[in-house]
């Protein structure tokens, strides 16, 4: 069997009911993830998942499929390392082959203060529970054979960070496994429906009025990308959010032999190799917020200079796909998880560019709020009134923010 193909998986769909205990609105890997926590770890199997497209067709599947948790705050670094758990353990769980590898991720330095904030960065890691070294210019030719430590003669490699647990996953095969387990233990998963407004009861949300028509709920949960504004919005909530276009492309096939993820954020570029052989690129977000999926030459253009002046060989490649996905920015860079102070609409927003690596421990955190009507410990510093109470989590932690 090709292993690209994926012939196991088995997804049931059924027509979708007038009344679910929650509504999730957002079929991709955040939504998707809630709806089976809720029914794998507290038995609530009567919710419905609701997708205007097909599942995985937003941001989910649009992302460069990188996990790790070397963050640059403590209440970061614990969320995503909680997260790296989940997705080490994810393909045991569903017995579902997600292509999960760990790779190992390589924060390269260029400056002074780049060497700065590559040894805060390990220390921070190391100190709550996320295993990263600061690393010589030696051990990164080491780990990446490939590298130009001269940069080019202008962005000369000082040393870098090392986070072990950087890896990646297929990013369709972990949307594909969390849908699956849910419909397998009662949870409704519908393709091809839109939310065009909230029932309501006064200020309180009682469900979605859809293009299927009305469906009732007790909870319904935004697990919404870029267009999160325009739902929030339906409900009565105006949340802080802008959204940008991200774009990525893909080369042509080069021997497999590149190993780690490599990443320069004073460059504001990484690369990683795709089990294909394919090199994965991404920069940072456009500077103009837009609903746009479009794609220009533009990141073509700046990203591939950045690339080869650290990894001379990808100039003789050619690139092959560049796509855009659209995401939820927060004014601090962090997600945007728990109530909203309108009763029952919830949101797990502000995504950014690390959305994908965030999926096991939304999706978990989330369920564990709906099934308690608790905020658990581990989310609570990204609850939406941060901002009113001046407790924002700034940090750039990755360089599509910039």
């Amino acid at each position: 069997m090709n292993e690209f193909q994926e012939r196991k998986i088995n997804l049931t769909w059924r027509e979708p009911k007038r009344s679910y205990d929650v509504v999730i609105v957002g079929g991709g890997g955040h939504g998707l993830a809630a709806a089976y926590y809720l029914a794998t770890r507290h038995g609530i199997t009567n919710v419905a998942v609701l997708e205007r497209n097909y599942i995985g067709s937003g941001n989910s599947g649009r992302n460069t499929t990188i996990i790790r948790a070397n963050y640059g705050i403590p209440e970061s670094v614990k969320f995503y390392q909680r997260s790296v758990d989940l997705y080490q353990s994810l393909e045991a769980e569903t017995d579902r082959w997600i292509m999960h590898k760990q790779k190992g991720l390589i924060n390269v330095a260029h400056n002074e203060a780049g060497l700065r904030t590559e040894r805060a960065r390990a220390a921070v890691n190391a100190a709550f529970g996320s295993k990263t070294d600061f690393i010589t210019p030696a051990e990164v030719k080491k780990l990446c054979p490939q590298i130009d430590l001269s940069g080019g003669g202008e962005y000369p490699v000082l040393g870098a960070s090392y986070h072990h647990s950087g890896s990646t996953a297929r990013h369709d095969r972990v949307v594909w496994a969390y849908a699956e387990g849910a419909m397998q233990r009662g949870v409704d998963v519908h393709q091809r429906i839109s939310v065009t407004g909230m029932l309501k009861d006064g200020d309180k949300v009682t469900g979605v009025q859809t293009t299927a028509g009305p469906i009732s709920a007790k909870v319904v949960m935004s697990a919404v990308g870029g267009q999160v504004t325009q739902l929030a919005d339906m409900a009565g909530v105006r949340l802080p959010i802008r959204s940008h276009p991200l774009q990525a492309f893909v080369t042509n096939h080069y021997s497999l032999s590149f190993e780690p993820i490599l990443a320069s954020p004073a460059l504001l570029f990484y690369v990683s190799q795709t089990a294909r052989g394919e090199m994965l690129m991404g920069a940072e977000i456009d500077r103009q917020p837009s609903y746009s999926y479009g794609t220009g030459h533009h990141l073509l253009q700046t990203t591939s200079y950045r690339a080869i002046t650290l990894l001379p060989f990808l100039r003789d490649l050619r690139i092959l796909r560049q796509w855009t996905g659209v995401c939820d920015m927060s004014p601090d860079y962090s997600p945007i998880m728990g109530f909203t102070g309108v009763e029952g609409f919830i949101i797990t927003s502000g995504w950014g560019t690390w959305g994908f690596k965030g999926i096991p421990a939304s999706g978990e955190q989330m369920a564990e709020l709906i099934a308690t009507g608790k905020t658990p410990e581990l989310i609570a510093p990204f609850a939406l009134d941060r901002f009113a109470r001046d407790r924002t989590m700034a940090d750039r932690g990755s360089a599509g923010t910039h």
